[in-house]
């Protein structure tokens, strides 16, 4: 495991390079002025830099980084600059509890942030709370709103499986389909979709004729596709891991031209180039969307100042290396989630590490209903309900034309709702 602080030299370094750059133009409505020799904010990103995650976890650094720069150059969060601390977990839920526990007891970081896999998450979320510490993860798996975590973990800067089902069930019931297979990661990230589609699917009418769990380490899927019904409407598929390609290209070899209707998570070619050579069946099928990867499909000026300050260009890649290309539609939690803890630090009036300013940062957050579209929320606008500790979005749907994605249904925020299972609020701190 490695750690890398931001020092002061680099904090000036960054904001003389976006002075020259006119990034303060940009920011001006945002800036205020930092406190010089205020004791540094420490932030932990448990990032998953290896194992089944590592494409995720490459990217969710990187957007780390670029939103620790952007912060450090508005002034810092309540006047103090902001230090990042990284360390890997291997997307290992045991190493991820050994990650927390040298976050908080090592590095004495203020907070922990950015943890995806749900399996680990799920592992960490106890440790955190026995260590008293807010862990704010951007892994959008139901276990953080359905109750079974605990007060300490949060949910702020992107939606949950449950609500984005909700919100995209109507359309591809009405669009593509009522006689529906599911393929899905056999963890419990793969059995919310299971689950919450499936039951959304069933009140809208439709059937779910087969259900085809996969593990997530798994390397070879044509097996799998000959328990699909070929009179089949719709495929929904969903996929993790460092072999989404080899996946999607063999389901397009066993489907073939005669296949059914797609719609996929873009979980299943995240990081993947859709312009890769076996990716031509996925001409003219779906994708689920949380913020569009190309260019222009939300068009606003806070996705294009995101973008620019992550350095992804206009196809979803790295603008040093085409080939790279990134996870655009979950990585935004991660900016996200940073700027939710710098509203709620500061709104707080959280300053140290003790049990008083954490339960105001607790309780402030927990109050909160709303972030506002803007740049440090660019996937757009978010109501969060306190009481689970989630935030709720809108989603998009996207359709493959020409190798590239378009966006042809935005959902608004009201559509992915559902009625809360749980009250953090009444645990004890």
């Amino acid at each position: 495991m490695s750690a890398r602080l931001l020092t002061r030299r680099e904090l000036l370094k960054t904001a003389g390079a976006l002075l020259g750059a006119g990034a303060f133009r940009l920011l001006a409505p945002y800036a205020y002025a930092g406190t010089a020799g205020q004791p540094p904010l420490r932030v932990g990103l448990q990032a998953h830099r290896t194992g089944i995650g590592a494409v995720y976890g490459k990217w969710y650094e990187r957007t780390a980084r670029a939103a620790v720069r952007l912060i450090n150059a508005q002034g810092g969060i309540a006047g103090r600059p902001v230090q990042l601390v990284v360390e890997d977990d291997g997307t290992d839920p045991r190493r991820g509890i050994e990650v927390v526990e040298k976050l908080a007891l090592q590095h004495r970081v203020d907070f922990i942030f950015g943890t995806l896999f749900s399996n680990v998450v799920v592992a960490c979320a106890p440790r955190a709370a026995e260590l008293k510490i807010p862990y704010l993860v951007v892994s959008e798996g139901y276990h953080v709103p359905s109750g079974k975590l605990n007060r300490w973990t949060f949910q702020p800067g992107i939606t949950d499986v449950r609500s984005q089902v909700t919100a995209v069930a109507p359309w591809i019931v009405k669009n593509l389909g009522r006689r529906i297979a599911m393929i899905f990661p056999d963890y419990a990230f793969g059995y919310d979709h299971r689950d919450f589609f499936g039951a959304a699917a069933r009140r809208l009418g439709a059937e779910l004729v087969a259900l085809v769990p996969i593990p997530p380490t798994e390397t070879s899927f044509t097996k799998y596709f000959p328990r699909i019904p070929r009179n089949v409407d719709v495929i929904y598929h969903v996929m993790v891991g460092p072999a989404v390609l080899t996946f999607v290209r063999e389901m397009g070899e066993y489907f073939g031209r005669r296949r059914p209707q797609l719609f996929g998570f873009i979980d299943s070619l995240e990081g993947v180039d859709l312009g890769s050579p076996g990716l031509e069946f996925l001409e003219g099928t779906y994708f689920w969307e949380a913020l569009p990867r190309y260019a222009g499909q939300y068009n606003t000026p806070w996705e294009r100042r995101f973008r620019e300050a992550v350095g992804v260009d206009a196809n979803g890649a790295s603008k040093t290396d085409p080939r790279d290309v990134s996870t655009y539609s979950h990585m935004f939690g991660v900016w996200e989630t940073l700027f939710v803890v710098k509203e709620i630090v500061e709104r707080s009036g959280y300053r140290t590490r003790t049990l008083r300013d954490y339960r105001a940062f607790v309780e402030t957050l927990e109050a909160t209903e709303r972030f506002e579209e803007g740049l440090g929320h660019p996937q757009g606008p978010k109501r969060f309900v306190g009481q689970i500790h989630q935030a709720f979005g809108q989603q998009f749907i996207s359709r493959v034309e020409g190798r590239r994605l378009r966006v042809v249904h935005r959902t608004r925020i009201e559509e992915s709702l559902y009625p809360p299972e749980a009250d953090y609020r009444q645990r004890p701190l």
